[in-house]
C-alpha cells in the first residue's frame, strides 16, 4: 500500500511536469485527473483488502483470545448442568477467583461474611472455595439458573 501511494505521487509529479511543459493551462486539469485516479486505485485496493478479511478471518491474538473465551464459556455452561463434581472442579475455582478479585477480600472470615451478603445463604455455598465435597461428587449441581444468578450478582459487585 505504501508503495502504491508513493508511486502514485511520483507519477502525479511527472504528469504535472509534462503537462506544464506542454501547456501550462493543462497542468491543473491533468493533475486533478491523476489525483482522482490515485484515490480510486487506493480505495479499490482498500475495499479489496476489506473483502478478503471478511471472507477469511485473520489469525490475530485478539481473535484467538475471543475464540478461547467463547470455548471456555460454552464449557462452563455445560458444566453448570453437570454433577457437583463438575461444579467443584471447573466452576467453583473460577467463581471464587472472580469473587475475590471483585471484592478484594483474601481473609477467610471477611470473605465468608461478604460472600453471604453478596450471594445469600442459598448461593454462597456454590461459590465458597472451602465447600468442596468429595463425598457427594456424583450428586446434581445447582444448574444453569444458579450459575446465571451467581454471575449476575458478581457483575453487580
Amino acid at each position: 500500500m505504501n508503495r502504491l501511494v508513493a508511486g502514485g505521487f511520483v507519477i502525479i509529479v511527472l504528469i504535472q511536469t509534462v503537462a506544464f511543459l506542454v501547456d501550462h493551462r493543462l497542468a491543473l486539469p491533468v493533475s486533478g485527473i491523476a489525483v482522482a485516479g490515485l484515490v480510486l486505485m487506493v480505495a479499490t485496493r482498500l475495499a479489496g483488502h476489506r473483502d478478503a478479511e471478511d471472507g477469511v478471518p485473520a489469525h490475530s491474538d485478539a481473535l484467538e483470545s475471543l475464540r478461547q473465551w467463547r470455548s471456555q464459556t460454552e464449557a462452563a455452561i455445560a458444566w453448570a448442568d453437570g454433577t457437583r463434581g463438575d461444579w467443584d472442579r471447573h466452576l467453583r475455582p473460577r467463581l471464587a477467583r472472580e469473587f475475590m478479585l471483585a471484592t478484594g477480600h483474601k481473609a477467610r472470615d471477611s470473605q465468608q461474611d461478604t460472600g453471604r451478603m453478596v450471594f445469600g445463604d442459598d448461593l454462597w455455598p456454590w461459590v465458597d472455595p472451602r465447600n468442596v465435597s468429595w463425598a457427594d461428587r456424583n450428586g446434581p449441581g445447582p444448574g444453569r439458573a444458579a450459575l446465571e444468578e451467581i454471575l449476575r450478582r458478581l457483575e453487580q459487585t
